[in-house]
């Protein structure tokens, strides 16, 4: 499970052209929700077996793994891969496959390549050892940056609290009150839920953007986890207990799967240059799969010395922490190009919490809270890559450049002063 949801997502990502990257990539989050809904339905379906029931659910999975072990097999191989190791040829048959002409497949081929060449001077990566790449993600500014944001989207998956309904979804409605056979019919409609309410992520998260659309949903995350929390108050004897408790959760998976669900796992493939995208990718995967085995060990204990109530509420305040940590972390990375993002993160972390916290946050404020028409909110970068205030963005680039060495320091001194001539 950790080797396929580090390599999926990167494999998808580096062959998708940049204008729907977040829809190709997304479908994989979209069709673990649909494998989760089929385990719901093998639940309710070998229910009545006796001993043997938890056997045929485990059992159960290997039916739909059987055709992708097949369907893998005529994937053509990432282009990006290809270039990275000199195999010119194979990549551009790669993109004949996934481009619509072979003039765009060209193009892209040499894209890809020129941009990988500037990528090189302004990580300044020479050693290709796998440990001395994982160290660079927390020492390369550029590759720092892409891991502040991917830890940020991974951590905020568990924080969300999704996991611990997906994970005890039949023991959450059992401690509402319902039977056995309620239970696991309400475990089905979550999955369903969760399922359906990812398709609206196909169009939105290409649009509205990743980050924007994590923005939005994680305060609807927060109250419907928080009122589904306190719906366990009302009495069991009332006919309406288990029905609220399960409408607040189903709202919770409704706002979770077009939002947190899909994203993570699109932002973290895509945010890395491709020197570190598979450590950075690997390190993003970890972080999410570390926390949901801390999440599955400490919520039974949760619900015993603080009720559900207790849990859910907690939650939810969760939610208001990893909306705040979005905020301030994580820039938009819908409908550029992996090489574009190159430019995004470059700019210094204070830097864009500064513009965030004194420039976004009062034209926010201004514009929907006071109604005033103060025209779009400023933009840290413009669309042609690079910072509107360049002066700092430069200088940046030239302080990384006297860090790492006198070769690669000429080299990207020469892109910042492109930069600047640009300007």
């Amino acid at each position: 499970m950790g080797c396929k949801g580090s390599t999926v997502p990167i494999f998808s990502a580096e062959n998708a052209p940049a204008s729907i990257r977040g829809a190709l990539v997304m479908s994989w989050q979209m069709w673990t929700a649909f494998g989760i809904f089929l385990g719901t339905c093998a639940n309710l379906a070998v229910k009545d077996t006796g001993s043997i029931s938890w056997r045929l659910q485990f059992g159960s999975a290997m039916i739909p793994a059987m055709p992708l072990l097949f369907g893998v097999y005529f994937c053509p191989e990432s282009p990006r891969w290809y270039i990275k190791k000199g195999r010119y040829l194979n990549a551009f048959r790669s993109l004949k496959k996934l481009r619509n002409t072979e003039l765009q497949a060209a193009r892209d081929l040499y894209y890809i390549y020129a941009q990988l060449r500037m990528e090189a001077a302004l990580v300044g990566h020479t050693n290709t050892n796998y440990v001395s790449r994982f160290m660079q993600l927390f020492t390369i500014p550029r590759v720092r940056r892409a891991t502040l944001a991917s830890f940020t989207v991974m951590i905020a998956q568990q924080m969300c609290g999704i996991n611990i309904i997906a994970f005890y979804s039949s023991t959450v409605f059992q401690q509402a009150g319902a039977s056995v056979t309620s239970a696991l019919l309400a475990s089905w409609g979550f999955g369903l839920v969760n399922f359906v309410f990812a398709w609206p992520a196909i169009w939105t998260i290409d649009t509205f953007g990743r980050r924007s659309l994590l923005l939005f949903t994680f305060p609807q995350m927060a109250w419907t986890l928080l009122a589904a929390g306190l719906c366990y108050l009302i009495p069991k004897s009332s006919s309406a207990h288990l029905g609220m408790v399960a409408l607040f959760i189903y709202l919770f998976a409704a706002f979770y799967s077009p939002g947190e669900g899909p994203v993570p796992f699109t932002y973290s493939a895509e945010v890395f240059p491709l020197s570190h995208r598979e450590v950075g990718m690997a390190w993003a995967v970890a972080t999410c799969l570390f926390w949901a085995a801390v999440l599955s060990i400490t919520f039974p204990r949760m619900i015993a010395a603080m009720s559900v109530t207790g849990a859910f509420a907690f939650y939810a305040g969760l939610n208001l922490t990893a909306f705040c940590m979005i905020y301030l972390w994580m820039p938009e990375t819908k409908q550029r190009t992996l090489e574009e993002l190159d430019y995004i993160f470059a700019i210094p972390t204070r830097t864009f919490m500064k513009h965030q916290v004194g420039t976004v946050l009062p034209w926010w404020i201004k514009t929907y809270v006071f109604r005033r028409k103060i025209g779009p909110c400023p933009s840290l970068w413009s669309f042609d890559g690079h910072v509107d205030n360049d002066q700092e963005f430069v200088e940046t680039i030239r302080r990384q450049s006297q860090a790492t060495g006198a070769d690669g320091g000429r080299r990207r001194s020469s892109i910042a002063d492109r930069i600047a001539h640009r300007k």
